[in-house]
């Protein structure tokens, strides 16, 4: 069964102007669904088949000229020097639409690959649904945080708890492995955990290495293997116009709450009512529901927070452009508390214009002294509507 993507319209029209489009996104995030569901007419080749990938290698070019314009190459990471070869082909033809190159891991970091399609290639990720691609009923915000966005648990109706075990384990086992040889696996899904557990917290690299019983260098390695397979991501300090801001170090979030909260061995919505990292996974919801949002739109999102040495701190701030930002403060209360905009209404605005929002799980949306009111379950029409 296809469910509609937010990405779908973006993939149709880049795909008519460059000779090469790329997707990639994590596991399970619906990307060879997708791919097949709009670009039917294509051959696929899924690379994770040995069989595939030694009939390719036999013979690049060959291959490559014998099936055609329309080739899907799946998990394309797993014969990385077939990117040579489809640079020479793509520019003999010099036609747009030719290949579509799909994978689990970001690919295009590496440097070789990068500079073999640069001004060739239209850069896509996908990720697990938005709040407004769930294909049902919308949910309290507890389930909706436990049970986490990934197409398959409501495509087939699993349990989160049957669901994102295996995850972790497929990953850990399987995709670490193949991008990075690390020789203790029980260190890094330990690392995994205490991530989980520093959501919406400024980065100390030196605690979190200690915690886990590694080297501070080994703690920013696997911190870029975590964003290469888009488990995680490092929302950055804002600096542009605030000179007197000492914070500089970045903050640890999860493209997918479902996934954190596994981490954190939360079984079910009921424990999420009264857990001490309830805030931080609702936070880190809204954060991860705007940056998706920008990815599917085919926006490249400036998002960032915003937190001064004395702890006064704005939970996201988004670059809107024409010199406008957008200061946003985020709590998972329904009851509104004038102590939830008191950092909005302090916040410098110096030569930048700020909109102010809150997002809230308040039922209505409204606007009061300059700040614009939202309840998290508007956020995706909200978005869509602005960007």
């Amino acid at each position: 069964m296809y469910l509609a993507r937010d990405l779908s319209e973006q993939l149709k029209k880049q795909i008519q102007q460059f000779p090469i489009l790329s997707l990639t996104g994590p596991r399970q995030s619906g990307k060879t669904t997708l791919l097949k569901a709009i670009f039917s007419d294509y051959q696929y080749f899924n690379l994770e088949r040995i069989d595939f990938r030694e009939m390719i290698s036999a013979d690049p070019m060959g291959f490559l000229k014998s099936a055609g314009p329309k080739v899907i190459f799946d998990e394309i990471q797993n014969l990385p020097e077939l990117f040579h070869y489809i640079q020479v082909i793509s520019d003999e033809r010099n036609t747009p639409g030719q290949y579509i190159l799909s994978g689990s891991q970001s690919f295009l970091l590496n440097d070789k690959i990068a500079q073999s399609l640069a001004g060739r290639v239209y850069i896509s990720h996908l990720f697990p649904f938005t709040i407004n691609e769930i294909p049902q009923s919308k949910s309290d915000v507890y389930t909706t945080l436990w049970r986490g966005f990934y197409p398959r648990l409501f495509e087939f109706e699993i349990n989160p708890n049957d669901f994102y075990p295996s995850y972790i384990s497929t990953y850990v086992e399987r995709d670490i492995r193949s991008i990075k040889a690390i020789e203790n696996l029980n260190s890094f899904a330990r690392f995994l955990g205490l991530c989980a557990g520093r959501i919406g917290q400024v980065l100390n690299l030196t605690s979190l290495a200690n915690d886990t019983g590694i080297t501070v260098n080994t703690a920013k390695s696997w911190l870029s293997l975590l964003e290469a397979s888009f488990i995680l991501f490092q929302l950055q300090p804002y600096h542009k116009n605030y000179s007197k801001r000492l914070i500089k170090a970045p903050k640890i979030y999860f493209y997918d709450t479902g996934l954190a909260c596994s981490l954190l061995r939360i079984t079910s919505a009921e424990m999420l009512k009264t857990h001490y990292l309830y805030g931080s996974l609702f936070e880190n919801m809204v954060i991860s529901e705007i940056v998706k949002q920008h990815y599917h739109f085919g926006k490249q999102p400036s998002v960032y927070y915003w937190r001064e040495s004395n702890g006064t701190e704005i939970d996201c701030i988004l670059e809107q452009g024409n010199n406008e930002i957008m200061a946003i403060e985020i709590k998972g209360g329904a009851t509104f508390n004038k102590d939830y905009v008191r950092n909005l209404k302090n916040f410098p605005e110096h030569e930048t214009k700020v909109n102010k929002m809150l997002i809230s799980t308040a039922e209505n949306s409204i606007e009061i002294s300059g700040v614009k009111m939202i309840s998290w379950n508007s956020i995706s029409e909200f978005w869509q509507n602005s960007i």
